[in-house]
């Protein structure tokens, strides 16, 4: 689908859809609506909302579908923020055809996230970029600026050059 059909709120944009677009243009089409969200968006209510050269800003919403057994926000979905935040700050500095994976996140949890904790931000930044190792640094923020998490991820830029 290109990017003057209309199109679905979460899929997997095609090889078609990106085809020649650097890593941040295919981030700002995804921000405008013009690629769709991709599916992992939709259950972790997460998104992307900021892009820039070497940084990412994801924005989610915790709730009870996120509870762990004690009845805090799972980790998981801190880390996964932390990721997706990192991965997509790399992202941003790729260009057109290469693409990345993460080799390695870590995280550390600062405070506990509850179903009421309100809108969160995750904010990733490339902190060193060599020609295919990358590294990446994310803060989870809560609505008043405080440290939820912070991590890191070792990612790896691929394909053509």
């Amino acid at each position: 689908m290109s990017a003057t059909t209309m199109v679905p709120d979460y899929g997997v944009a095609t090889q078609a859809d990106v085809a020649g677009l650097t890593g941040r243009q295919i981030l700002e089409r995804f921000i405008e609506g013009r690629l769709p969200a991709p599916p992992i968006a939709r259950p972790m209510t997460f998104w992307l909302t900021e892009v820039g050269d070497g940084f990412a800003v994801f924005e989610g919403e915790p709730g009870e579908h996120l509870l762990n057994p004690m009845g805090n926000v799972h980790g998981g979905w801190a880390l996964t923020l932390i990721d997706s935040a990192c991965g997509c700050a790399a992202h941003s500095t790729l260009p057109a055809e290469v693409g990345y994976a993460t080799i390695e996140t870590k995280a550390n949890f600062s405070r506990p996230i509850m179903r009421d904790t309100g809108r969160v931000r995750c904010e990733g930044r490339v902190i060193a970029k060599g020609r295919q190792i990358l590294s990446t640094e994310a803060k989870l923020l809560d609505r008043d600026g405080k440290v939820l998490a912070h991590g890191t991820s070792t990612v790896m830029a691929f394909g053509a050059r």
